[in-house]
């Protein structure tokens, strides 16, 4: 079985996806680590010099042609689920989990790494919070048509498994 891990950045795919795989005894993706080895370069680099157009077209490429194991949870990119038909194709592929957490909370983890993420990097608490909020209300409806809806705040990969197992 597939798991695809959607939600905005700061929510914890990777972080829990690892210990999901690991509880499962599947192997884990990141998305857009295997992005960055194919192209050889940082996603914000890739996304700089050719635009999100073209990075956008790359990762659904990426998504849908990719070499999955039998049993792999996947940590996809915030963005990914929003362009084209990649939620479709993670529905129709796997089972898709939207780890939904409150733009406050969000903003917290994001804080202390916003350096490394281009779109965050000159923003304020508030700047931030309210950056947050739009992405969301831009990308809600399509986190909201996965499989499995589960609250981040205090998420451990018991509660992921145990959500899996009774969808």
């Amino acid at each position: 079985m597939r798991i695809f891990l959607i939600g905005f950045m700061g929510s914890g795919k990777s972080t829990m996806g690892k210990k999901l795989a690991t509880k499962l005894g599947y192997d884990f993706i990141d998305l857009d680590h295997e992005i960055e080895k194919q192209i050889g370069t940082s996603i914000s680099d890739y996304f700089g010099s050719h635009g999100e157009a073209a990075f956008r077209e790359l990762e659904s490429q990426s998504l849908k042609n990719f070499a999955y194991p039998q049993n792999a949870v996947v940590a996809t990119g915030g963005g990914t689920p929003c362009f084209f038909d990649n939620m479709d194709w993670m529905n129709a592929s796997g089972t898709s989990m939207y780890i939904e957490m409150p733009p406050a909370a969000l903003a917290k983890r994001l804080e202390g790494g916003k350096e490394k993420r281009p779109l965050l990097r000159d923003l304020d608490e508030a700047g931030m919070i309210a950056f947050i909020e739009s992405k969301l209300s831009e990308r809600e409806s399509f986190y909201k048509r996965a499989t499995i809806i589960i609250n981040g705040i205090n998420l451990n990969a018991d509660a992921m498994r145990a959500a899996i197992l009774n969808s």
